[in-house]
């Protein structure tokens, strides 16, 4: 049996736990708030811009466009996570996400490089072989499209140059403040097929940003007039569009982060108080017996003596 002062102790120590993990709840509770209105809120501009994307991928100037073709080369890895933790398995999730599509797509160490935005998923795979090209912080919460630019243009130019064939984007998709959803995205080359699922993923389901219920069909017109030249115009929106897409998954990233740790410090909390609670039930029951054991003693005392 536990002595009644290291039972005191640990009860003091989840108490003292309880209380920091109940102040990093509300601290993450406020920026997950933040993060999820700056998310949804966005939604509804990255939905409608890929959409335009999706319709002009149909068109025979933009069937034309590099962005579209297929080339031999490496696959790049776009990995997003968080360098904060108490986050649960938000990283770890994402991390699974992209061992299992190099997995699936059948590739080799040598034909995978990863740009990492966020150190802890360029530090896991550059300790398993990989090529890690670029590595970025992940710590600002209010990281803007254009800062984003640096990871597109990259990108671009390896897609330019024949040393990339394939962008892929691996982030945590932002499903509601309980779930939160490891995803992967291809988005060089320009495939149809994958912005549309993008499109759809990225409206919810239901809520003030949820989409009008109508039957949406987009169509992609063989030919559009384009002014002043097709390739003056792609050659400055293509990879807006594209920047968009990178930048968006970036702030699902984050509202899924935030979300994640709140529920994580709500659980380390509740936990810490069951802890407590059933310490000081232990600690009571001791107590209680130590109580009763010296009274037994000194009532036996008393009868001896007489």
């Amino acid at each position: 049996m536990a002595s009644l002062k290291s039972l005191k102790i640990k009860i003091h120590s989840y108490k003292k736990t309880g209380t920091v993990t109940k102040a990093m709840q509300a601290v993450s509770a406020v920026k997950m708030r933040k993060a999820q209105e700056r998310a949804l809120s966005g939604r509804a501009y990255a939905a409608t811009s890929l959409s335009i994307l999706q319709r002009l991928s149909g068109t025979s100037d933009v069937k034309r466009h590099a962005l579209l073709q297929t080339k031999t080369g490496k696959t790049c890895f776009v990995i997003i996570t968080s360098d904060k933790g108490l986050a649960g398995s938000l990283n770890s999730a994402v991390i699974r996400k992209a061992e299992a599509e190099i997995l699936r797509l059948n590739l080799n160490k040598g034909d995978v490089v990863i740009i990492g935005v966020g150190r802890r998923g360029a530090e896991y795979f550059a300790s398993r072989g990989y090529e890690v090209k670029m590595k970025f912080e992940n710590v600002a919460d209010g990281v803007s499209e254009e800062e984003m630019r640096m990871v597109t243009d990259k990108v671009l130019n390896w897609h330019e140059e024949g040393e990339i064939s394939t962008c892929i984007v691996a982030y945590t998709n932002f499903i509601s403040t309980f779930e939160q959803e490891p995803v992967v995205r291809q988005i060089v080359p320009i495939a149809p097929e994958m912005f549309s699922l993008l499109v759809k993923n990225i409206r919810p389901a239901k809520g003030k940003y949820s989409p009008i219920p109508v039957e949406e069909k987009i169509s992609a017109p063989s030919v559009y007039t384009i002014e002043p030249d097709a390739d003056s115009v792609l050659r400055i929106l293509l990879p807006k569009l594209l920047n968009i897409a990178v930048f968006h998954a970036h702030i699902e990233s984050k509202a899924s982060e935030h979300s994640a740790r709140m529920v994580a410090m709500k659980s380390a909390t509740d936990k810490a108080n069951e802890m407590a609670s059933t310490y000081t039930r232990t600690f009571n029951k001791v107590r209680q017996a130590a109580i009763t054991r010296e009274v037994s003693e000194i009532t036996s005392g008393i009868e001896a003596m007489k």
